[in-house]
């Protein structure tokens, strides 16, 4: 095997929970809500799937199930979707639906899975070569330097750049011709079977880690140091 390619969300990081999600926003833009009600406006932000890299939506719209289905086609989709879903819940101002979206960007509502650092400087020693490929809407290279991640990465391969979402193999072979690889050579990492098993198709071997909370998933990823050995 000759290169890594990872998922971003839920495999190489997290995003940050809803509560802490939704209690950023009402800090950043000077609004408050009762705790009692903060509660059940965090419970309801969960259900309706409004967090993107959260939960998925319990029980979809009718209304926006086609574009649910092309979300991570373009920047415009993907905030489309996620604000439509977002304004099912009653907020105190109605900007912030917007400020909620807007957050969800900041590196500070991410983090890496403990071991993420540890498995791409190595598997950089090593001379492997390593790219993210992500069903998303926004460009997510601020996460990584903002984290010291950037530098173990070769190259990334946004569905929102190309037009073209997992697991849709156009989307795992553009990574694999940026890294000049064969994709026969490459491991894809990702925590969707159905969204990153789509790799296997131009030929690439697969492994799969669980979608937890950064607390909870200490060493999911180190089992990639041996299958690159």
């Amino acid at each position: 095997m000759a290169a890594v390619l990872f998922d971003f969300s839920g495999t190489l990081f997290r995003a940050e929970t809803a509560e802490s999600w939704l209690r950023a926003v009402l800090t950043e833009t000077g609004h408050t809500l009762p705790e009692s009600e903060l509660t059940g406006t965090v419970r309801a932000l969960e259900e309706a799937g409004a967090l993107p890299g959260g939960a998925v939506p319990v029980e979809l719209p009718a209304d926006l199930t086609g574009l649910w289905a092309v979300r991570d086609e373009s920047a415009e989709l993907h905030r489309a979707a996620y604000t439509g879903l977002s304004r099912r819940v009653p907020l105190p101002d109605p900007g912030l639906h917007d400020a909620l979206y807007e957050r969800h960007m900041a590196p500070a509502a991410w983090a890496p899975y403990p071991d993420a650092a540890e498995v791409l400087r190595t598997l950089r020693e090593r001379g492997t070569g390593i790219g993210v490929v992500s069903n998303i809407g926004w460009d997510l290279r601020p996460v990584f330097r903002a984290h010291g991640l950037d530098a173990y990465v070769d190259t990334y391969a946004l569905s929102y750049e190309h037009g073209v979402q997992k697991p849709d193999p156009r989307l795992f072979a553009v990574a694999c011709e940026a890294l000049g690889t064969d994709p026969r050579e490459v491991l894809m990492v990702g925590d969707s079977r159905p969204a990153d098993g789509g790799a296997a198709a131009l030929g690439c071997r697969v492994h799969f880690v669980d979608h937890l909370p950064v607390t909870e998933r200490p060493d999911a990823l180190l089992p990639v140091l041996d299958l690159m050995s």
